[in-house]
C-alpha cells in the first residue's frame, strides 16, 4: 500500500526510537511531522530524511500543540512516542518530583495528543499508536514512576478506543510495549542502574537481553501495526519481534 499522500505525526522524532520511527514511515512513502524539543536534532534529521520529513520544534505536552498539528496537517498516523528519561533510583532515594517526572512527560503527552485526536478528530481509519513500556507489565524498581507511567498510557490505550467506538469515529489506538534494551537513551540509562544493582558489568548485563531490540525493529513494528486493520491492541515487542498481549 502507497503511503504517498499520507502524513503521519511522530513525537520525539529527534532520536532513538523516534528517529528510526520518523526514517521508516518516510521510507514507506509518508510524509512526516517530526516533534522533539531540540531544534539541531530535528535539523539533523531534516537533512537525513530530506523534504518528506517536517521538523517541529516544540515541546509535545503542550496544551495547545496537539489540536494545533492535527488541524494544520491532518495526518492519518500519530505515534507517541515522547519521552524523559528517568531517574535510577529505588523509591525511598527519590521524590515526588523525580518520581513523577514521566507522568509529567510520557503520559500527559499521551493524553493530550489522545483527546486531541478524539476531538479534532483524526479522519475514519486514523491510526494512534502510543508507545508503552515493558516495564509497565513487571515494574521497576529503580524507575517505579516510569513504569506506573508507562502503565496509565496503557489506560488511555483503552479508554480512547473505547469512546472511539461508542461515537463511531472508526479510529484506531494500539499501544506498544518494547523490552528494555541499551540502544535508545531510556533504555540505556535502565541497563546502566541494573547492571550495577546486580553487581555485574554492563555488557554481561546486556548479553541476558539478547536478542537486543533495535530502534529499527520498533520501527518496523510501527509499520506493521499502522497497516494492519485487524491488529491487536497490545503488543511487545522484543529482539525476536512482536507479540500480542
Amino acid at each position: 500500500m502507497s503511503h504517498s499522500s499520507q502524513t503521519a505525526v511522530v513525537t520525539g522524532a529527534g532520536r532513538g526510537f523516534g528517529r528510526a520511527i520518523a526514517a521508516a514511515l518516510v521510507a514507506d512513502g509518508y510524509t512526516v511531522v517530526g516533534i522533539a524539543r531540540s531544534e539541531a536534532e530535528l535539523d539533523a534529521a531534516r537533512d537525513e530524511l530530506g523534504e518528506r520529513f517536517v521538523p517541529v520544534a516544540a515541546d509535545a505536552t503542550e496544551d495547545t500543540l496537539a489540536q494545533d498539528v492535527l488541524h494544520e496537517h491532518r495526518p492519518a498516523l500519530l505515534v507517541l512516542n515522547a519521552g524523559a528519561v528517568p531517574p535510577m533510583a529505588p523509591i525511598h532515594e527519590q521524590t515526588w518530583e523525580t518520581f513523577s517526572r514521566n507522568w509529567h512527560v510520557d503520559t500527559r503527552h499521551v493524553f493530550a495528543w489522545t483527546r486531541a485526536a478524539l476531538r479534532e478528530p483524526l479522519a475514519p481509519g486514523g491510526v494512534v499508536v502510543s508507545m508503552s513500556s515493558g516495564a509497565a507489565l513487571g515494574g521497576s524498581p529503580l524507575s517505579g514512576g516510569y513504569a506506573s507511567a508507562k502503565a496509565a498510557v496503557r489506560y488511555l490505550r483503552g479508554y480512547a478506543a473505547g469512546e472511539s467506538d461508542r461515537a463511531a469515529l472508526g479510529l484506531r489506538f494500539v499501544t506498544l510495549l518494547p523490552q528494555l534494551t541499551p540502544t535508545a537513551g531510556v533504555g540505556a540509562a535502565g541497563v546502566t542502574g541494573y547492571a550495577a544493582r546486580a553487581g555485574v558489568d554492563r555488557d554481561a548485563f546486556i548479553e541476558g537481553l539478547q536478542p537486543v531490540l533495535t530502534p529499527e525493529q520498533v520501527a518496523k513494528a510501527v509499520l506493521d501495526v499502522a497497516s494492519d486493520a485487524g491488529s491487536a491492541a497490545e503488543y511487545q515487542v522484543d529482539g525476536s519481534g512482536l507479540r500480542a498481549l
